[in-house]
């Protein structure tokens, strides 16, 4: 008793040891069950490996979730109960550690699993105790089966749910097709509407473009015509103001109206002075882009908004906005807004009875218009001596002979083109144009205008008065500047017209060129220059400008008049008649006239075939020509050379019916030295050649 005393032990705290899955088992702290064992006499030791083989053999006995077993401390037992009561703990201990290599292999992830299901910690221990005795056996299969079956059930339900969705898409999708179609077939413009679909869905204006051009005239077109020489692929977009496509303004007061063609207003062609015959247009309608294709097409193009206006400019924002509230972002913008015809304050002072016969003489509408009165009035009088007034007095002056018209011209000046020509060669063409038919008014001063029963009433400042039935006023152009406040761009002051640099930039990305244009002259100084030759020079190296040249304005524009098929002159540079003068002229030949220079050209608008020359094509004669001289008042002026000096610099030209020689001339102003003998100088353009 006292032996069996002594080896009982205190019954000692009880440890839990958590299983991977959560589960947990009993046990003492200080001692394992083989500790245990080896300490007990040999028979009880092998009573303990028997009843640990059968605990092992019957794990289904023992479960980890089994009530705690606990022995019992105080009084004393029987043998046998204390017996019993030993290897009923160690049976328990060998059960828990069986259990738990049992629950070993299925790692954290079954425990974790189960956890993620919510599962109760006894089913999760009743599971794994339940298992197959052989670790990865039939138990760890159940586990898998599970999870691969709750696996394939989610995937399932996924497919059904997405199969379902979509065959709902498909069938909503094929009922709007299919209502659509028949909607157009019931249609009476089916056939049509789904012919033109696709052009339909872009919209008129585009929002962006590349390349935008102000302005519908000869700038914007070289403009567009030199961009898309340097770059094929470019995409350039004209907004004009003008119902026309883009044309030349020469012929309207020239060619036009020596044609013999009664359609003429409809079909504006016209007979150069050669013969040959050619639009106004400078190309047919099928060389332009639609615009609403503009920014599809596949190389590009150029494309016209006629009829279009824009009224704000965001140069921050690279952004324009037209008339009707279409808003345009852009790139690059040229600015080649032309001018307006100026008008006389005592006209404009004058009743709206007074305005309606007036004409302000700039498009291809005056063209029709005034074609059209010529022939329903008696009488017509033509207000301005400058390049266009006379152009036009000489023009209806043709049409007087025939049809009895009553042209009249006058101006303030002295004589026609008074500003521009020497007092003696002005004194000749106004005598010329009389010759034409006209009645040459000058020293004319317009002081008032009014109606006089179904006529107009000019009195001039003189006294004198003037009756007529209609007025046309060619007293200059004024530069379309409106954009300059949106814009923030500068207006010249002296000259007009936007102030650029000699690379026509008005802003990093903006340029301007023609009329608008205040440029600075590299030879001559700041200057606006309102001539044809000018616009095309000018928006030709706008484009270039536009596409990375970055060249300054060097070359010098020409420009010329035609007084008919006769006489007609060229000029280069600053001409101006309050400038020193010195002509050299000689004796014209059949060949000096406006109708063999376009002969020997090819080409009516002689300034396309003068400005694409260099001073080294022309040939010129040996030296020993014969010496021209000074003319002398009252002489017939064939042809000559009239030079235009500034501190003893000719810094202007004019060839008086000399043609062809454009470029000799624009070498001596680029030059820019000081000739101590003009008539030497004057031999360069063989003026006595037969």
């Amino acid at each position: 008793m006292g032996v069996e005393s002594s080896r009982r032990r205190r019954p000692g705290p009880e440890a839990e040891e958590r299983l991977p899955g959560g589960g947990c088992v009993t046990g003492r702290r200080r001692r394992s069950g083989r500790n245990m064992a080896a300490a007990a006499p040999p028979q009880r030791r092998r009573r303990r490996r028997a009843g640990a083989r059968e605990g092992v053999g019957g794990r289904g006995q023992w479960g980890a979730g089994r009530p705690r077993v606990r022995r019992g401390g105080g009084g004393g037992r029987s043998g046998s109960g204390r017996g019993e009561a030993g290897g009923a703990m160690l049976c328990c201990r060998l059960a828990a550690l069986g259990a738990r290599r049992r629950l070993r292999p299925l790692g954290p992830a079954a425990g974790n699993l189960l956890q993620r299901w919510n599962v109760p910690i006894g089913l999760q221990m009743s599971r794994q105790v339940a298992s197959s005795d052989v670790p990865g056996g039939k138990g760890s299969s159940s586990v898998f089966a599970l999870i691969m079956g709750l696996s394939t059930l989610g995937a399932g339900v996924y497919v059904y749910k997405t199969l379902r969705e979509n065959k709902e898409r498909f069938t909503s999708r094929v009922t709007t097709i299919t209502a659509r179609s028949q909607e157009n077939a019931s249609s009476p413009s089916g056939a049509a509407s789904r012919g033109s679909a696709a052009p339909e869905a872009h919209p008129e204006v585009p929002s962006h473009v590349p390349f935008l051009l102000i302005g519908g005239g000869t700038a914007a077109f070289a403009a567009a015509r030199s961009i898309r020489a340097r770059d094929p692929g470019a995409r350039v977009l004209i907004v004009s103001e003008d119902p026309a496509l883009p044309y030349m303004r020469p012929p309207l007061s020239k060619e036009l109206w020596f044609s013999d063609d009664p359609n003429v207003t409809e079909t504006l062609r016209f007979k150069q002075w050669n013969g040959k015959e050619r639009s106004i247009y400078f190309q047919p309608p099928s060389f332009y882009v639609p615009a609403r294709d503009l920014p599809f097409v596949e190389n590009g193009g150029v494309a016209v908004l006629c009829g279009k206006k824009v009224v704000h400019m965001d140069v921050r924002g690279n952004m324009v906005k037209l008339s009707d509230g279409t808003q345009i972002s852009y790139d690059k913008c040229l600015i080649a807004t032309g001018g307006s015809p100026r008008n006389l304050p005592a006209i404009e002072r004058a009743g709206k009875e007074v305005q309606q016969r007036l004409t302000l003489f700039r498009k291809v509408e005056d063209f029709k218009s005034l074609e059209k009165i010529s022939r329903q009035v008696k009488s017509i009088t033509v207000i301005g001596g400058g390049f266009l007034g006379s152009e036009l007095a000489c023009a209806l002056g043709r049409r007087a002979r025939t049809r009895g018209l009553e042209v009249i011209q006058l101006f303030p000046e002295n004589g026609n083109m008074g500003k521009v020509l020497p007092e003696y060669l002005s004194n000749w063409t106004t005598e010329k144009v009389r010759r034409e038919g006209v009645n040459v008014m000058p020293n004319a001063v317009v002081k008032s205008v009014s109606v006089s029963g179904n006529r107009l009433m000019i009195k001039l400042k003189d006294g004198r008065k003037v009756e007529t039935d209609h007025i046309v006023a060619a007293v200059g152009l004024e530069p379309n500047v409106e954009l300059a406040k949106s814009a923030g761009l500068e207006v010249d002051s002296d000259f007009g017209g936007f102030r650029v640099n000699a690379e026509l930039q008005a802003r990093s990305n903006i340029w301007v060129a023609g009329d608008a244009a205040c440029f600075y002259d590299i030879k001559l100084g700041r200057r606006r220059v309102e001539h044809h030759d000018h616009a095309v020079v000018s928006g030709r190296l706008a484009g270039e400008n536009m596409t990375g040249a970055a060249k300054p304005y060097w070359h010098q524009s020409m420009f010329w008049s035609d007084l008919g098929p006769d006489v007609g002159y060229e000029a280069i540079g600053l001409v101006d008649s309050t400038l020193p003068t010195v002509g050299v002229f000689a004796k014209a030949t059949a060949k000096d006239t406006p109708k063999s220079a376009t002969e020997q050209s090819g080409t009516g608008i002689r300034s396309e075939s003068e400005t694409e020359a260099e001073a080294s094509e022309v040939p010129t004669s040996p030296s020993a020509s014969p010496m021209p001289h000074v003319p002398k008042q009252g002489e017939d002026y064939g042809k000559g050379v009239v030079f235009y000096l500034r501190d003893k610099v000719v810094v202007g030209i004019v060839l008086w019916n000399i043609f062809n020689r454009m470029p000799i001339a624009r070498k001596i102003i680029k030059d820019g030295e000081e000739h101590a003998d003009l008539n030497e100088v004057a031999k360069l353009f063989n003026i006595h050649e037969d």
